[in-house]
């Protein structure tokens, strides 16, 4: 009944000494005569045989390069590794290479109800350097990781196993690696805090680069954790070997390479100290062999002693000159940024004070509800006429957080008071009459405190009215056109305008429907996720993934295109995998419509815009979400209202008209 070639002493010490545990491998005729097959035998897999009618079973890992043996096939009754050939016994674990390559064998029996092999229980785990640093990214805080698990990284994902299991974090697996870098953009962009995204070497880290540029220009703390092939072999153009610290060098503000004698706490510390301070991308590559070392001893490192309180106040000097310019300001706007999302009070007090209009960039939009009497929607290219009226008749410009690129549509013109805490960003573009380094909510509190204003200010609140009253006209009249080429994108926001809960999270990507969503969605307190600076298509629905996990109490919304969608579109698997309670609102218009309006501008042919689509509602039913397709605006309400209610992911696509703005 029992096949093993362990002697009976043997066998005798195992069992009563070391506790053997039994593993069902196989029913009872499974095996073919001759047939070798790799089993999972508690957390080691096996090369069970069965040969002229006896088992055998032996290590799965050929001793030359861990090859799998069950994998192989038995010739002249040995089994011969799928890799390089080597030969070996199945009962004995003999190489024909010589006694230096024999692998370990393990009792293995045939019993009436299947084949059962024996193995030790598993030996306590050994604390390991992976375990060092995951431990110190939880000291700091970082309880969110998006990625994806493969042959490099393998010690690390262990060690992200344990904490998982522990409770001491999240792990998302991810359908491709670009999708793990925007989810752990967007979670930095809606918390103010890192999450983590991981990959293997090569290709699973450069496939990373794009959403952590993504991270890097809109200044965003992200950690990135790479895999790396073993050090004996690195540089020396091995498998996926590349430079990763050359490949990642200008998209992250600190990356380095953990080496067997590192401090890796402190490796891992500063890495998030620079993502934190910095805003930015901190970034570890760590070589399969040292990922497993063991490092009983090393302690992990956390935020305690080592963070300063990054508020700073304005100087003297040129806060008395700001205060100088809006006592002479008889029209004064505020303008705010994503810079001022943390510190919208404050800006939001000073504005009251002196009844200015609040515009935002549109990066900043929903840091003021579009309900406030003195809040004028978005400014620039994706912005309402109310916010570039009152601009235009401003006298004074009070800029908080936000860049002068010329997608923002700040008047270079204007006398401007600029906030920022980066001294870098002030005046960047061109000189502006006041740079105030300071942290905004300290900027606007130092304001306040000092405030004279002009005796003949103007309250502008009433103009704010009168505009969106002319405003709102126009969106209802261009919400109510119908055409015969799908539905208006104004009814497609009007619609969420309606349904939309006041405290979601919405995520935008970028696309002709993102223009649409900038002039004509009115927020409440929602929050409003985009790709900002880099503006890169495919941004929406990985970064719902991360809003979801940073805010799963949240409703989640992304709107999207059809460009953008099918760029990510397998992660809608990755949210049915984890019941994540995304809403996605898909403008599906056929084409790239935005390139299409550019070359037209441009007096170009429309060329290579199109788009060969699924049914996207039918795809996300395939995949096990919700999905329904919308072509008549009279459907939009009911169709949105059902998906917001769907306990997981749901995808509405609306048929929409690529000429209607």
């Amino acid at each position: 009944m029992t096949s093993t070639d362990h002697t009976p002493d043997e066998l005798d010490g195992l069992d009563v000494k070391r506790n053997l545990y039994w593993y069902k491998v196989a029913e009872p005729d499974d095996f073919a005569d001759s047939e070798v097959r790799v089993c999972p035998v508690g957390l080691k897999t096996v090369a069970v045989t069965k040969l002229h009618g006896r088992y055998g079973a032996i290590d799965n890992r050929c001793p030359h390069q861990g090859g799998p043996l069950g994998q192989g096939t038995v010739e002249n009754d040995k089994i011969r590794c799928p890799w390089h050939g080597f030969d070996f016994d199945p009962f004995t674990g003999h190489a024909a290479g010589g006694p230096g390559f024999d692998v370990p064998t393990y009792p293995v029996e045939a019993r009436d109800d299947g084949i059962y092999v024996a193995a030790l229980p598993p030996l306590p785990h050994t604390r390991t350097i992976s375990d060092v640093l995951v431990e110190t990214m939880t000291e700091w805080g970082v309880d969110t990781v998006f990625g994806m698990v493969g042959h490099s990284n393998l010690g690390v994902a262990e060690a992200l196993h344990r904490a998982e299991t522990a409770g001491e974090l999240k792990y998302f697996g991810v359908r491709h690696e670009g999708a793990a870098a925007f989810a752990a953009a967007a979670y930095g962009k809606l918390t103010g805090r890192p999450a983590a995204c991981f990959g293997i070497a090569g290709p699973g880290s450069t496939n990373l680069l794009t959403g952590l540029y993504d991270a890097k220009s809109d200044r965003v703390p992200v950690l990135a954790l790479s895999g790396n092939v073993n050090s004996s072999v690195a540089g020396k153009g091995a498998f996926q070997d590349i430079d990763l610290l050359a490949a990642f060098a200008d998209v992250a503000v600190y990356s380095q390479m953990v080496r067997a004698g590192s401090e890796h706490g402190e490796l891992m510390t500063l890495a998030l100290k620079h993502a934190i301070i910095q805003r930015g991308v901190g970034h570890l590559v760590i070589p399969d062999d040292v990922q497993v070392l063991e490092a009983p001893d090393q302690p992990a490192s956390g935020p305690q002693g080592r963070m300063p309180d990054l508020r700073t106040g304005p100087p003297t000097a040129p806060l008395q000159q700001a205060l100088q310019q809006i006592a002479a300001a008889k029209r004064p706007v505020v303008i705010v940024g994503a810079g001022a999302r943390h510190d919208m009070e404050a800006a939001v007090a000073l504005a009251e004070a002196l009844h200015a209009p609040v515009l935002t960039t549109f990066k900043a939009k929903g840091q003021i509800s579009d309900a406030h009497p003195l809040a004028c929607g978005v400014l620039g290219r994706s912005g309402t006429p109310v916010a570039s009226w009152m601009m235009n008749k401003a006298d004074l410009l009070l800029v908080f957080g936000a860049s002068f690129s010329d997608h923002t549509g700040i008047s270079p013109y204007k006398p401007t008071i600029q906030v920022d805490t980066d001294p870098l960003a002030l005046g960047r573009f061109k000189p502006v009459t006041v740079p105030l380094l300071g942290d905004v909510g300290m900027s606007c509190a130092a304001l306040c405190a000092e405030l004279r204003v002009h005796p003949e200010l103007i309250d502008q609140r009433t103009e704010v009215a009168e505009r969106w009253t002319v405003w709102r006209g126009e969106k209802a009249r261009r919400a109510a056109a119908r055409t015969d080429r799908g539905v208006p994108a104004a009814a497609v926001i009007e619609a969420l305008n309606d349904v939309v809960p006041a405290d979601a999270v919405v995520a935008v990507d970028v696309g002709d429907h993102a223009y649409s969503f900038g002039r004509y969605f009115e927020t409440k307190q929602q929050s409003v996720l985009m790709s900002g600076y880099l503006g890169s298509i495919g941004f929406g629905f990985p970064a719902a993934m991360g809003a979801w996990a940073a805010a799963p109490d949240r409703p989640i919304v992304t709107v999207t295109g059809d460009g953008g969608f099918g760029q990510y579109l397998a992660e809608i698997t990755t949210a049915v995998k984890y019941g994540m309670s995304i809403t996605h609102i898909l403008l599906n218009n056929g084409e790239l419509a935005k390139i299409s309006d550019e070359q037209r501008a441009a007096e170009y042919a429309v060329w290579q815009t199109s788009l060969h689509n699924p049914d996207f509602a039918a795809f996300a039913r395939n995949c096990g979400a919700h999905g329904v397709r919308v072509e008549d605006p009279a459907d939009l309400s009911a169709a949105v209202a059902e998906a917001l209610a769907y306990p997981g992911p749901a995808l509405v696509e609306i048929v929409t008209d690529p000429q209607s703005r």
